[in-house]
C-alpha cells in the first residue's frame, strides 16, 4: 500500500536525517535538552515525560555496567512503562536485563521483547528501522482521524512497537497505519487503553464564561484533568500480524 503524504508529513521525513545528525549535540545543552524534548501535545504530564527520560538514562547505564557489550538493548519508557527491545546472547542475560530495569525507581511495568539471538544487526538494518519509524510517524501525522502525538513509535528488526495512552479505536487505527508501511513484518501494541470520555477530559479546553444572577462574570471551574491513577490497566503487548 502506498501513502500520499501531506506537506506536514513530508516535513517529518525531510528533517529525519538532520535530527539524527544533531542528536550527538544534545548533551551539550545540559538541562535544556530535557525541556526541549517535552511536548505540550503529549498525553503524559511534563513531569512524567521527564521521569521517562530519567528511567531510560538510568536503565541504559545500569545495563551497560553489568553486561557491557554482551547485549544490544534499546530502552524506551512511556508513562513509566518500559519496553525493552534488541538482542541478548542467552536467556540468563535476557532475564538479567529485565531485572535491572525493574529495579529502577518509578518503573511501573516492563515489557521484555529482547530476543535471544546473535548480534547481527548492521548499520544498514538499523538505518532501515529508523526509516520505518519515520514513515510510520509521518503516516500517523498525515491521518485525519488520529492524533499522532498520542503514539511513541519504536522499530526493531522491522517489527514496529506502538506505545501510548490511547482509546481502543486509536490503538486499532494506529496498528492499521503501521501495517501499511513497506517492509514492516509485525506490529506490536504496548499501550494503555482509555475510554473516549477519559480522552475528552484530557483535551485542552477553553474556560467557559460563567455569569451570576447579576449578570457579572464569575470564576469558572477549571477543566477536569486525567490523573495517572485513573488510567485503565495497560493492555500489554498485543501483536498485530502484518497481512
Amino acid at each position: 500500500m502506498k501513502f500520499r503524504w501531506s506537506r506536514a508529513a513530508c516535513g517529518v521525513l525531510a528533517v529525519a536525517s538532520l535530527g539524527a545528525a544533531l542528536s550527538g549535540c544534545v548533551a551539550l545543552v545540559g538541562g535544556s535538552a530535557v525541556m526541549a524534548g517535552m511536548s505540550v501535545a503529549d498525553r503524559r504530564t511534563t513531569g512524567t515525560q521527564v521521569e521517562d527520560q530519567g528511567i531510560e538514562l538510568r536503565a541504559n547505564n545500569r545495563i551497560s555496567e553489568v553486561l557491557g557489550d554482551k547485549a544490544h538493548v534499546n530502552v524506551t519508557s512511556y508513562n513509566r512503562q518500559v519496553l525493552l527491545t534488541g538482542e541478548a546472547g542467552n536467556e540468563a542475560d535476557r532475564q538479567t536485563i529485565e531485572k535491572l530495569v525493574r529495579e529502577q525507581p518509578t518503573v511501573r511495568n516492563v515489557f521484555n521483547e529482547v530476543v535471544v539471538a546473535p548480534f547481527t544487526s548492521t548499520l544498514s538494518q538499523r538505518s532501515k528501522d529508523t526509516l520505518i519509524t519515520t514513515q510510520v510517524k509521518a503516516s500517523l501525522l498525515d491521518a485525519k482521524d488520529i492524533q499522532a502525538s498520542a503514539f511513541k513509535v519504536v522499530t526493531e528488526n522491522k517489527v514496529v512497537f506502538l506505545m501510548g495512552i490511547v482509546t481502543p479505536r486509536e490503538a486499532k487505527r494506529g496498528a492499521e497505519i503501521a501495517r501499511g508501511i513497506n517492509d514492516v513484518t509485525k506490529v506490536v501494541r504496548v499501550v494503555e487503553v482509555i475510554s473516549e470520555d477519559e480522552l475528552a477530559r484530557m483535551q485542552p479546553q477553553s474556560a467557559p464564561v460563567v455569569t451570576d444572577d447579576s449578570g457579572k462574570a464569575a470564576a469558572a471551574s477549571a477543566p477536569t484533568s486525567l490523573s495517572e491513577s485513573s488510567l485503565s490497566t495497560p493492555v500489554g503487548a498485543t501483536a498485530t500480524p502484518v497481512k
